[in-house]
């Protein structure tokens, strides 16, 4: 079998929420489009373009944010550094121009009500997450691109392989499940991080691998203390409360802090007791998804929509653990990436094609395995706790309310944290050999289940809590 070849940044990649697979993927879809398009036949001698939106994409697209995405992604604003706090500005100029500048340089008209079409009643076989770039140029002739968004922010255009790009990277370690990964962390010697930094070297030196992950993590930190400081009311009609705000200043007792340094400083002193630590997780869990809800910049982890699962472990391994160091939160990631790849080679990180099993069981599986080993466990005992952690997220539906991701998905990040930690104690207290059921197995068991799965649980909002919370109103 040939071996994918998946990157640590791959797996995770900057950009705006709050979808890696409704609003980063189709995003990125429309800009490899324009730059395609912009090199064979040049912006200037388009006439018009116009986008359809299939199956998923289509049902919870306006929740998720998938016409601003497109549209933003025609302009070619990339997503890893756009303001974000313009987005509503290039939103409504477009919306009353009736107009938006093509690649950023080229103005044609372009009508968003007709422009931007969801098909809600149409899915194209290969994925549910399906969009359709149509454009006609100014000599008649008349183009056509499909793409799919596969999750964690991948896409794939039509008829191309989704690992074109590296299929053909000849790692040193490749790594295609669990089995592989462990065959060679035996042989070696190595540990999985190690493991993994050495493939790491096929692509870049590692210089650049370290100083683009802690880039990785700098923008999860700042995407976590913004959220923990920014009150208000999500956007989309649920009237969703941030909660992370505060549950912060309830836990650090009001006391003020200037930066990212001092907040941590101050976590540090409070008591560190089993209900506050609990509470901590969730902050930081929440004030990421928060962030995400309201097009925040995130990290898809391994996607928007369980952000904030790997953040939070890694802080409270950070804050808890004393992992403050380059080394451990680099060692963190790596792991944590390897586990997230698996999966996706092995089963599936989109929810539109297995549930949120997908994204939060994904994501606690990853966290799980980074924590054990970055508190002293072998390598058994982290592909033992990645184990644990998604055997107890097996069969976890996607249905969010008014196709946003906002309520359950919020709260599943605070659970899915939880979960890897207390998966992760298991592994760290049990002997390597006792698991019963192998990482492997469990990916296979996922895909099954993700087969198994009624559509209608699957980012539809045609199922589950979805249809029994009408959107904008709430219970006691």
């Amino acid at each position: 079998m040939p071996h994918e070849a998946i990157s640590v940044f791959d797996i995770f990649k900057i950009g705006v929420g709050p979808s890696s697979s409704h609003t980063l993927g189709p995003w990125r879809a429309a800009i490899y489009f324009i730059d395609s398009v912009k090199e064979k036949y040049g912006l200037e001698n388009v006439m018009h373009v116009q986008v359809l939106l299939y199956g998923s994409l289509a049902k919870t697209g306006h929740g998720h944010g998938t016409d601003i995405a497109v549209k933003m992604g025609l302009m070619l604003e990339d997503p890893e550094t756009t303001d974000v706090s313009l987005i509503n500005d290039k939103m409504q100029q477009i919306a009353v121009e009736n107009s938006i500048l093509l690649g950023g340089t080229q103005s044609i008209s372009f009508d968003p009500q007709k422009d931007i079409v969801f098909l809600y009643k149409e899915s194209l076989p290969f994925h549910p997450n399906a969009m359709t770039f149509l454009l006609s140029l100014k000599n008649g002739e008349n183009i056509s691109e499909t793409w799919y968004s596969i999750g964690g922010g991948f896409v794939v255009q039509e008829g191309a392989s989704p690992n074109a790009v590296k299929e053909n990277v000849d790692l040193p370690f490749p790594v295609n499940d669990a089995e592989d990964l462990l065959f060679w962390c035996i042989k070696t010697g190595m540990s999985i991080h190690e493991v993994v930094m050495e493939n790491e070297s096929t692509w870049r030196n590692e210089e650049e691998t370290r100083a683009g992950i802690l880039r990785i993590w700098k923008t999860m930190r700042e995407c976590m203390y913004r959220g923990c400081d920014t009150k208000g009311e999500l956007p989309g009609g649920l009237k969703v409360k941030r909660r992370a705000f505060d549950l912060n200043k309830k836990l650090t007792k009001n006391e003020t802090y200037n930066n990212y340094e001092e907040w941590i400083a101050l976590i540090k002193k409070s008591s560190g007791n089993f209900n506050e630590i609990l509470d901590w997780i969730s902050c930081f869990a929440l004030a990421v998804n928060e962030e995400n809800a309201a097009f925040g910049r995130v990290v898809t982890a391994p996607t928007n929509g369980a952000a904030g699962v790997i953040p939070a472990v890694l802080q409270y391994f950070i804050v808890f653990c004393n992992g403050e160091e380059d080394d451990k939160i680099i060692n963190f990631l790596l792991t944590a990436s390897e586990v997230g790849s698996i999966f996706k080679k092995g089963a599936t990180i989109s929810a539109a094609m297995g549930g949120c099993q997908a994204e939060i069981g994904v994501s606690s599986a990853m966290a799980a395995a980074a924590l054990t080993e970055s508190l002293g466990g072998t390598q058994k005992q982290a592909l033992m706790a990645a184990e644990i952690a998604m055997e107890h997220h097996l069969g976890l539906t996607c249905d969010p309310i008014g196709g946003l991701v906002q309520i359950p998905c919020i709260e599943r990040n605070t659970m899915g944290a939880i979960k890897a930690i207390t998966a992760s104690q298991l592994a760290l207290q049990s002997a390597p050999d006792y698991a019963k059921v192998s990482l492997d197995k469990v990916v296979k068991t996922m895909w099954d289940t993700a087969l198994d799965m009624n559509s209608k649980y699957k980012e539809t909002s045609d199922g589950g809590l979805a249809i029994h919370i009408p959107l904008g109103l709430s219970e006691c």
